[in-house]
């Protein structure tokens, strides 16, 4: 296992997470999973095997996400009646939850073995803010990459309706996801923004017009964040619309192919979010080559911009920070402090 920490640590540091960000449950269930580990039950016998598996695949919420799709499939009726996402109320979930997993060993070996699938909607309005700042310091229309694209939600960031402030609407006013007063602190200049092109990548891409992806993604929502769910559930109305391209790509692969020459006219921008602990070592330095090059190529005419929401280096996963590379140009900015799933995001 090397410097790995144990899986039962690895779940309890999941459940103080959850519970700072707002889902008691889920803190529950990853507490009473980290107790049955190494007593050779049922619990034991299906997150034992995952002891190894290094902390970026995050074990925790796979088991918490298996568990949600066994409630929206209408399978554990008993764990239901505490999910506020199916009309219940949250209560003692442990013994629900450890009779489901009982009752449903075989189907949850194979779910939990799936990569985590958060397209999370809230992250889009940091996104926006940090098009604002490029297409200020520009004046150009905007061609959007994004890696980790999952289902391709935050790719339509413009065609959600964002109330940064009384009276003042970005994107769509009549979208059917709606940021009541995501931002604080000092925002952004709201300019013109256009987005001429957008397209992502992922290792495993999900179509938001497929009933088993909309599944998927519903179920590592946290159960228990019901106005997550209705920007999800609005989100996918909009993608079924307009579906953006995301390709079954790694993202070295699909920047060196789209970055491989300037594109003069247009501010490229590569966006990720909360992507790089999913990202083996190899890989990461890949991606990092490769904007590495494309930005000693950008020109005033073809500027890069490079656009993360990801925990802070060295902090852990309880601070996320906006940041922004320019090339060329100044560097390196920290734009916002935000939470994982996005709002509130207080503005630098």
């Amino acid at each position: 296992m090397g410097s790995t920490p144990p899986l039962a640590d690895r779940l309890r540091q999941q459940a103080d997470h959850c519970r700072a960000a707002g889902s008691p449950l889920t803190a529950a269930l990853l507490e009473g999973a980290a107790g049955e580990l190494g007593t050779g039950g049922p619990v034991d016998r299906l997150l034992g095997p995952l002891e190894d598996d290094p902390p970026g695949t995050v074990p925790a919420l796979r088991f918490a996400g298996a568990l949600h799709r066994l409630v929206l499939e209408r399978q554990a009726p008993g764990l239901a009646v505490h999910y506020p996402s199916v009309g219940g109320t949250p209560g003692e979930v442990w013994p629900a939850a450890r009779a489901a997993v009982e009752e449903h060993l075989e189907r949850l070996h194979e779910l939990v073995r799936r990569p985590v699938q958060t397209n999370e909607v809230g992250r889009s309005s940091a996104l926006l803010g940090g098009l604002l700042v490029v297409a200020s310091a520009t004046g150009l229309p905007v061609r959007l990459l994004e890696v980790g694209a999952s289902g391709g939600l935050n790719l339509q960031v413009d065609r959600y309706r964002h109330e940064v402030a009384a009276g003042v609407v970005l994107g769509d006013p009549a979208s059917p996801v709606v940021f009541d007063a995501p931002w604080g602190g000092t925002p952004p200049r709201a300019v013109p923004l256009r987005i001429v092109e957008r397209r992502g990548c992922d290792p495993e891409p999900l179509d938001p017009t497929s009933a088993e992806d909309r599944l998927t993604l519903t179920s590592y929502v946290w159960a228990d964040q019901l106005a997550r769910f209705e920007r999800l559930r609005g989100a996918l109305q909009v993608a079924a619309a307009r579906p953006e391209p995301v390709e079954r790509l790694a993202g070295s692969a699909f920047l060196e192919r789209e970055l491989r020459r300037p594109r003069p006219g247009v501010a490229t921008v590569v966006w990720q979010s909360v992507v790089r602990q999913y990202l083996d070592p190899a890989e990461r330095d890949r991606v990092e080559d490769v904007l590495a090059g494309a930005g000693r190529r950008a020109t005033d005419e073809a500027p890069l911009a490079c656009l993360t929401l990801e925990p802070e280096r060295g902090v852990g996963v309880d601070r996320f920070v906006v940041e922004l590379t320019s090339r060329p140009g100044a560097g390196t900015r920290l734009l916002a402090d935000c939470g994982g799933h996005g709002p509130p995001i207080t503005w630098r």
